[in-house]
């Protein structure tokens, strides 16, 4: 889940920032895991199962796991206790967040596509199991009567615990007739399966286009030398992310650029527009089968908005706030694009394309801002950028991070390392970083949880587990790999959730990191970005890639004050995509394609390419986001005040304030409201000032 900002990637692609990738777990949206006590990562995480050991080891679990449930299912309704129900099913739920991942997380990472399928295969079974064992109506039953008898002999964690299932199970339709659950059952395993085949389909797609180094005017040699080249000469270009952005944001041949942008936005059109539409109906379904007026208000139910209407209230905030200044940066670009296209002896259509705007606003950031993208990006080599970002988290939060030698990983490009309390010298988990492109990998940037915190029967700790997923551009012979500063604002937000996720110290698996409110998810990685924006953080993660020299102040002032270049359309773009998903789930039907070309017009001001659909690889809408994701400009609301309040004011890299955040935000986890966590950190109700302050829409007091 998260934040690609900056010019392009904020306007236009923030639709791919990192998304935890989410499956149907026991009832609710819960981030996939894996087991493996973190002390002994290397022995119990193993990366090298064969197809056949993916079947067997995914019937053993659910064996396993079945086994918990029927335990519960089977008591005396009088005899419930603490122990042999809530502790059983804390257990239960351990044991199957801490052994899934090793069977699900192969299909986004694994080389071999042999290897992916049979993941995949078994996340379609496991998915399946999810539901079974999230409609067991006598497991909820023994969860009510003991709901009821409950007096004060658990912890209030424990009672959040309890509460949140009975709350789940009634979100399951378990108080309802066998008939409606059944309907409800067979509904939500066609759900969960073809939001796996969605995300399947876009993870396995491979379009290149093939171009003339003409038609590939105005890029870097640094990016042409990184292309595959055909028999004939002529460049091949991926839509993976080191291809397709650079292109759009620098390519002048606006040609070129309408071909990606319309692969780009077409992929996996068919299939997956179909699936999508299937997705809206069945939603629909499920939802009036439960009593609610629409999946949206089904979804919102438990998160901080609580429901459509206040979502929609919301979004037209930010809407009339931002229209006055989109139409001023439309006029701008255009202006732009009319002065170029005289100059190079284009036609002049007249208005803005959807494959325009990330040329253009690149355009702003140099014409406004004079920041020189192609000087920029010698100063943050990949290896300086990661020793400057672990740098800044380990001071910060109190951590120290090593290198586990020799671990067992799924690829030779992937590292693990362990983290440990400064203070202490106690080991809190481990994480991995894996962050090169290669075929059929992730396409986007992500943090999986591997393996929940949480104490387990044996009274002691579980330690966490994540894995930081990205595609930054791969060193070459004489050449390292080097990131624009959106994405090493991206790997600061990615790394802001391993955090969250490694630092948990939630007793209950079930409140382990991120698993959090959606709207809530995102706030302390997008807190974390600020850091991108700061002169001493900056320095601290770059130097020039030939002889380890600074940034120059000129080039430093002139990227930060870029901030608040094209905010308007930038944010904008996120209301399109927070409307669009609203719209959709909403209704019981939808053509996508014309929703999305409707609010693209309507609120953005530019046409959607014709024949395309983007919504067809908007990975949320089948990754846990779905009715949510407003939740990036909800959650970046609360980033902001955190920020400016309290680092801003008492100093961004102050470690007093920076434990503080981890113990009330990062090690808290879900174990207490969201709401709760901001305003014991912040001392008042949280509120939009700093947003806005920050993104230059309000003079700041």
């Amino acid at each position: 889940m998260c934040a690609l900002k900056a010019v392009l990637s904020q306007t236009l692609c923030r639709v791919y920032q990192p998304v935890l990738i989410m499956t149907i777990t026991g009832g609710s949206v819960k981030c996939a895991r894996s087991f493996s006590e973190a002390a002994h990562v290397r022995n119990t995480l193993r990366w090298d199962l064969s197809p056949d050991e993916f079947r067997s080891q995914t019937e053993s679990l659910i064996t396993r796991v079945k086994k918990f449930y029927d335990n519960v299912g089977s008591l005396n309704l009088d005899d419930v206790s603490v122990e042999n129900t809530l502790e059983t099913l804390a257990e239960a739920k351990l044991e199957y967040a801490s052994s899934r991942h090793v069977l699900d997380f192969p299909q986004f990472v694994f080389p071999s596509k042999e290897i992916r399928s049979a993941s995949t295969e078994a996340d379609k079974t496991l998915a399946d199991f999810d539901v079974e064992i999230s409609m067991r109506e006598d497991v909820f039953k023994r969860l009510t009567a003991l709901q009821a008898k409950l007096q004060v002999d658990v912890s209030p964690e424990g009672k959040r615990f309890l509460d949140r299932l009975v709350t789940l199970g009634r979100r399951k339709g378990l108080h309802l007739s066998k008939e409606v659950q059944e309907q409800i059952k067979v509904t939500s395993k066609l759900i969960s399966e073809l939001c796996i085949e969605f995300n399947k389909n876009i993870n396995e797609d491979n379009t290149s286009l093939v171009f003339s180094e003409h038609e590939l005017g105005g890029l870097a040699d640094s990016y042409l030398s990184g292309l595959e080249r055909t028999a004939d000469g002529r460049y091949k270009v991926t839509l993976e992310y080191p291809h397709y952005y650079p292109l759009m944001k620098r390519c002048h041949n606006p040609e070129t650029r309408r071909k990606m942008e319309t692969a780009f936005h077409s992929r996996c059109k068919e299939v997956n527009s179909t699936i999508l539409e299937q997705l809206i109906q069945l939603r629909a379904k499920v939802s009036s089968l439960l009593g609610y007026s629409s999946h949206a208000n089904y979804v919102l139910e438990i998160n901080m908005a609580r429901n459509a209407c206040n979502v929609s209230d919301f979004l037209d905030t930010f809407y009339e706030t931002l229209k006055p200044i989109g139409i001023k940066e439309r006029k701008y670009i255009l202006a732009l694009k009319k002065r170029e296209c005289l100059m190079r002896g284009q036609h002049f259509d007249g208005i803005i394309n959807a494959w325009d705007l990330p040329y253009y606003m690149n355009q702003v950031e140099q014409c406004k801002f004079a920041v020189n993208k192609d000087k920029l990006i010698e100063y943050f080599p990949l290896h300086v950028v990661t020793e400057g970002l672990f740098s800044i988290y380990q001071e910060l939060l109190g951590l120290t991070f090593s290198e586990v030698e020799h671990a067992h990983v799924w690829h030779h490009d992937v590292k693990l390392y362990s983290a440990r309390d400064t203070d202490t010298g106690q080991e809190i988990g481990h994480f991995y970083l894996d962050l090169h492109p290669r075929e059929g990998k992730y396409g986007h940037a992500a943090c999986f949880g591997l393996q929940p915190g949480g104490r387990g029967p044996d009274g002691k700790r579980r330690l966490p587990v994540a894995a930081m997923v990205a595609n930054f551009t791969k060193p070459r012979k004489n050449w390292p790999s080097l990131l624009q500063h959106h994405e090493v604002e991206t790997y600061f937000h990615e790394f802001g959730h391993v955090m969250h996720e490694i630092c948990s110290k939630a007793t209950y698996s079930e409140f382990s990191g991120t698993l959090v409110e959606t709207d809530f998810v995102e706030v302390p990685s997008q807190m974390l970005e600020n850091w991108v924006w700061e002169k001493e953080p900056l320095r601290r993660m770059s130097r020039h890639y030939k002889d380890g020299s600074p940034i120059p102040e000129d080039l430093l002032d002139k990227l930060i004050a870029s901030r608040v270049a094209n905010t308007g359309l930038m944010n904008l773009r996120q209301v399109v995509l927070s409307k669009v998903d609203q719209t959709l789930h909403s209704s019981s039907f939808a053509d996508t394609a014309q929703v999305f070309t409707k609010h693209y017009q309507d609120i953005l001001g530019v046409p959607a390419t014709p024949d395309t659909n983007m919504t067809a690889s908007f990975s949320h809408l089948a990754g846990g986001y779905d009715g949510q994701y407003y939740s990036y400009l909800w959650s970046e609301v609360y980033s902001a005040d955190i920020f400016f309040s309290r680092f801003k004011n008492e100093g961004i890299m102050n470690p007093k304030v920076g434990k503080e955040y981890r113990k009330v935000i990062l090690e808290t986890g879900g174990s207490v409201d969201g709401m709760v966590m901001l305003k014991s950190f912040l001392g008042r109700t949280p509120n939009q000032d700093a947003f806005f302050q920050c993104k230059g829409l309000t003079k700041s007091h």
